[in-house]
C-alpha cells in the first residue's frame, strides 16, 4: 500500500444500490469493493441477490458486509421486496456503526434513507449514475399507452421519481455524487448547488487489466481479418445498427474487415432485429456476436482488435453518461474511434488516444479506415491511452481523490 493510502480517519457507509450482487458495474465492484477500502472508505452493500448468477453466488463483497435479499419473479413483487428490504435495513441500522447512508439511483428508497439518516443523526449522500426518472418517462412514451401497465408503471414511477428527486432528495442531501461534469451542469439547472456535487467518471481497474496478462483471443474466426471491437450493451438506445451502415462503407476499401460485438441486448426482439438488419445491409459475414462474456474473456477479444469503437448516441439521457468503453479500450492499448459524447470528447482530447467524430455512418467509417491504414498512429495512440488511463482514469487514482471528498464531508 502506498503512503497516499494511509488515512488518519475512516468512514463506513450503508450503501443501498439498485445493482444486483454480483454486478458487472465496475464503479461498484472496483471502486467501492476494492479501492476505496484501501483509503479508509468501507461500505455495507444493501441490494438483492442475483439468482441468475448461481455460479457466482458466493462472490464476496470486498467493501464490507453484503446484506442481500431474494426477490420473486414478477416485477411488482421485485419492486416491493426491494423497498421492504431497504426499509428493514435502514430501520435497524446502528448510528454508531455508520457515518452515512448512501443511496444509488433509487428515489423512493432515497427518501427513506434521507429520513432515517436525519433521525439517526448521520450524513446522507445520493449517487446518481443515470437520469433514471427521465429514462422511465422516455421508456413509457416509446411503448405507448396501448402497452397497458408497461406504459403506466414506468410513467408513474418516472413522474413521481423526478419530482421526488429534484424537490426533496437532492436539495436535502448532504452531498450528491454524479456521473460526469455534464450531469453536474444538468442538475445545477434544477437548482442543485454545484458546491455540493462531485463528478465521479467511469474508470478502469488497471490491476485487473494487467496489460501483459490479458492476451488476444485465440478465436479462429479472427485469423486473417482486420478487427474492430465494440464492447457493451446492444440495447436499442445505443443504435448499434449505425455500425452496420459504417461497416458497409468500410468493407469497400477493407474487404477483410471484421466487427466483433462483445455484449448483447437485454431485449431478445431487438437482438433479432439487429441480426436481420446486419443481413439486410449485407455485412452479416463481417460481424461476430459473442454475447455476454466474463470480463477477462471480453477483454481478450478487445486485445485481438486493431481499433476499439465507442458509439454513444447524443441526447439528454446519454449526454450525462461517462462511457466505460473508451477508457477500457485505452487501458488495453487500443486507439479509439468514438463519437462526441461530452465525456468521451474530453477523454480523447486530453489523451490524444483516438478520433472523435459525429455518430454518423460515414464519419465512423472514415475514421476506421484512416486508422487501419496508419499503423504508426495506432501504436502512438495506444501508448498514449494506456498512460492516460493509468494517470487519470484508473480506479486507484479515482478512489484516492474520492476518499478525500468523503473524509472532508
Amino acid at each position: 500500500m502506498s503512503t497516499d493510502s494511509k488515512s488518519v480517519r475512516n468512514m463506513h457507509l450503508l450503501y443501498l444500490t439498485a445493482e444486483e450482487w454480483p454486478t458487472f458495474r465496475q464503479d461498484v465492484v472496483a471502486l467501492f469493493g476494492k479501492y476505496l477500502p484501501r483509503y479508509g472508505i468501507t461500505s455495507d452493500l444493501v441490494t438483492e441477490r442475483d439468482d441468475v448468477a448461481t455460479d457466482q453466488s458466493n462472490v464476496p463483497w470486498g467493501g464490507g458486509q453484503a446484506i442481500l435479499c431474494d426477490v420473486p419473479l414478477n416485477r411488482a413483487g421485485q419492486y416491493l421486496t426491494r423497498v421492504w428490504h431497504s426499509l428493514k435495513v435502514l430501520w435497524g441500522a446502528d448510528a454508531s456503526r455508520y457515518d452515512a447512508v448512501q443511496v444509488r439511483d433509487m428515489t423512493v428508497t432515497a427518501l427513506m434513507g434521507l429520513l432515517m439518516a436525519r433521525w439517526k443523526g448521520i450524513k446522507f449522500f445520493y449517487w446518481l449514475s443515470y437520469p433514471q426518472s427521465e429514462g422511465q418517462i422516455e421508456r413509457a412514451k416509446t411503448r405507448g399507452i396501448k402497452a397497458g401497465m408497461r406504459f403506466w408503471f414506468p410513467l408513474v414511477q418516472g413522474v413521481f421519481g423526478k419530482w421526488l428527486l429534484y424537490r426533496i432528495v437532492l436539495p436535502h442531501a448532504d452531498h450528491v455524487f454524479v456521473q460526469s461534469g455534464q450531469m453536474k451542469s444538468d442538475l445545477a439547472q434544477h437548482g442543485i448547488p454545484p458546491s455540493k456535487m462531485t463528478p465521479v467518471p467511469m474508470g478502469v481497474d488497471m490491476e485487473l487489466v494487467g496489460f501483459h496478462q490479458v492476451g488476444p483471443s485465440n478465436d479462429a474466426r479472427l485469423v486473417g481479418r482486420q478487427v474492430v471491437a465494440y464492447l457493451g450493451t446492444l440495447d436499442q438506445t445505443r443504435q448499434i445498427e449505425v455500425l452496420f451502415y459504417s461497416l458497409s462503407i468500410v468493407k469497400e476499401s477493407v474487404p477483410d474487415i471484421l466487427l466483433v460485438l462483445v455484449g448483447d441486448s437485454h431485449d431478445p426482439k431487438h437482438r433479432a432485429w439487429l441480426d436481420a438488419e446486419a443481413k439486410k445491409v449485407g455485412v452479416a459475414d463481417h460481424v461476430i456476436w459473442t454475447g455476454w462474456l466474463p470480463i477477462l474473456d471480453a477483454w481478450s477479444y478487445v486485445r485481438a482488435a486493431e481499433i476499439g469503437i465507442s458509439p454513444f448516441p447524443r441526447g439528454y439521457l446519454l449526454d450525462s453518461a461517462s462511457p466505460t468503453k473508451a477508457v477500457e479500450y485505452m487501458a488495453l492499448g487500443l486507439p479509439v474511434v468514438a463519437n462526441d459524447n461530452p465525456d468521451q470528447l474530453q477523454v480523447i482530447q486530453e489523451s490524444a488516444a483516438g478520433i472523435c467524430v459525429p455518430y454518423l455512418p460515414g464519419a465512423f467509417a472514415g475514421a476506421i479506415v484512416r486508422l487501419l491504414n496508419d499503423v504508426a498512429t495506432r501504436q502512438r495512440m495506444g501508448a498514449s491511452g494506456r498512460e492516460y488511463v493509468s494517470r487519470v482514469r484508473s480506479y486507484d487514482r479515482i478512489a484516492l481523490g474520492l476518499s478525500k471528498i468523503y473524509l472532508g464531508l
